[in-house]
């Protein structure tokens, strides 16, 4: 499906997406807007950006499993702000069935760097065929050295639409997520209303991220992970997602999915304490 603003934006081939600007180390900026916004963003962008175009199509579909160990760690390392964070996916194009088992390491300054190993779609769910690749990456990083914690299973599934924008004259990219929904065993949610945009340069602000501050759009902290799961689960710690999670972040009942109420945070206090 193409939107009319995508519509308007001159196509950019996946190579030379991948050519110009694969980013695997990088700096991510994220924002969270109404798709009620988007197409003024997009206006603004048609002089500058590229969108990624295969055989016609300009949104695709994606879905993530995260894993996390038995009591969480990659979770609260994130939410307790340590200074080299971990996740662990995988990811699948679901209209191409292309899989990648994936592991984001976040350290200082805000860099993030990815490490994929092409993976089967079948075994999305699970990472124990790709166990030695994700024991090498942590190793390599120095990261949950204690080999008998590294036991990961399947905690939450995301799935959404996503654009991607290539702006070649800083060799940046930007993705537009629609249609957010996380699910936690047999409880989800679903933010039909908003879009997750991210901004993935060297290190400088692409003009996207000028775009939206002068709109007066801030960057927030968000994790698809962390932030969703902190949503899902009232009892998990969740002080750096806690203004996204307020502002953003509602169950919207869903014929597909589980309905879930999200109360106010400030509702729950005392019992999460």
């Amino acid at each position: 499906m193409t939107t009319p603003p995508l519509a308007r934006l001159a196509p950019v081939t996946l190579a030379e997406v991948i050519d110009r600007a694969a980013l695997q180390c990088r700096v991510d900026r994220k924002y969270v807007i109404t798709v009620d916004e988007l197409p003024h963003l997009l206006d603004h962008l048609t002089p500058y950006a590229r969108v990624l175009d295969i055989e016609g199509e300009r949104t695709f579909r994606y879905e993530s499993v995260y894993f996390d160990t038995p009591c969480l760690a990659s979770y609260h390392c994130a939410a307790y702000r340590r200074r080299r964070r971990f996740k662990v996916r995988t990811r699948t194009y679901l209209d191409s069935a292309q899989c990648w088992l994936e592991v984001k390491i976040s350290g200082a300054r805000g860099r993030v760097t990815k490490h994929r190993l092409p993976y089967r779609a079948e075994d999305r769910s699970t990472v124990r065929s790709g166990r030695g690749f994700v024991n090498d990456v942590l190793d390599q990083e120095a990261i949950l050295t204690d080999l008998a914690a590294r036991l990961f299973d399947p905690v939450l599934v995301t799935t959404y639409r996503r654009a991607t924008l290539l702006l070649p004259a800083t060799a940046s990219r930007v993705t537009i997520d629609t249609g957010l929904t996380w699910q936690d065993g047999d409880r989800a949610l679903r933010l039909p209303g908003i879009a997750v945009v991210e901004t993935k340069t060297s290190s400088a602000p692409s003009l996207v991220d000028r775009a939206l501050w002068q709109r007066g759009t801030r960057p927030v902290r968000i994790s698809k992970y962390a932030t969703g799961l902190a949503a899902l689960r009232l009892d998990l710690p969740d002080v750096p997602w806690r203004r996204t999670l307020r502002r953003h972040f509602r169950a919207v009942p869903s014929s597909a999915l589980p309905e879930l109420t999200v109360p106010h945070r400030s509702e729950q206090e005392a019992s999460c304490a």
